[in-house]
């Protein structure tokens, strides 16, 4: 695996999302799609948990939280940023995301959760906050951020 598969694998799903608010439709619209059961997440799940083990992905860690940006936004990607983070029964940094953020759960331990949501997509709207928080087991999670935009912040 190389991260060339992943950026082509993500330029055929942002092509699909470019444009579209980021909110409780498309949330709907991910899962039925392109949700846990579909060729899709499959696909981007191998190609993270082989990311991960070849050390290409979530090259850096802090917090006892594993994460790297492995693609700055970018044209072929629709304007989106891409991050993947590896963390285990763990809260992350309170976050802002100016422009929304769409994230992509794909637990490694069967019943693990992020933000109390099982394997598939949550999409937070644009304004929204959080405190990144997988629980019940280890979980890969990745973010696509629109014009690559987070705000670190205190809760």
């Amino acid at each position: 695996m190389s991260s060339t598969k992943l950026r082509e694998q993500l330029n055929e799903l942002t092509a699909q999302l470019a444009g579209r608010p980021l909110d409780a439709d498309l949330d709907r619209w991910l899962n039925a799609e392109h949700g846990a059961g579909s060729a899709t997440y499959r696909q981007l799940k191998q190609t993270c948990v082989a990311g991960v083990a070849e050390g290409w992905l979530c090259d850096r860690e802090g917090g006892g939280i594993r994460y790297g940006r492995i693609f700055k936004p970018a044209y072929d990607l629709h304007g989106f940023s891409v991050d993947v983070v590896d963390m285990q029964n763990i809260a992350g940094p309170h976050h802002a995301h100016p422009n929304g953020e769409i994230d992509l759960i794909m637990p490694l331990d069967e019943t693990a959760q992020f933000d109390g949501r099982p394997a598939g997509w949550l999409v937070c709207p644009p304004g929204s906050a959080h405190r990144p928080t997988v629980s019940s087991g280890r979980a890969l999670v990745l973010y696509l951020l629109p014009q690559g935009s987070i705000e670190f912040t205190r809760p």
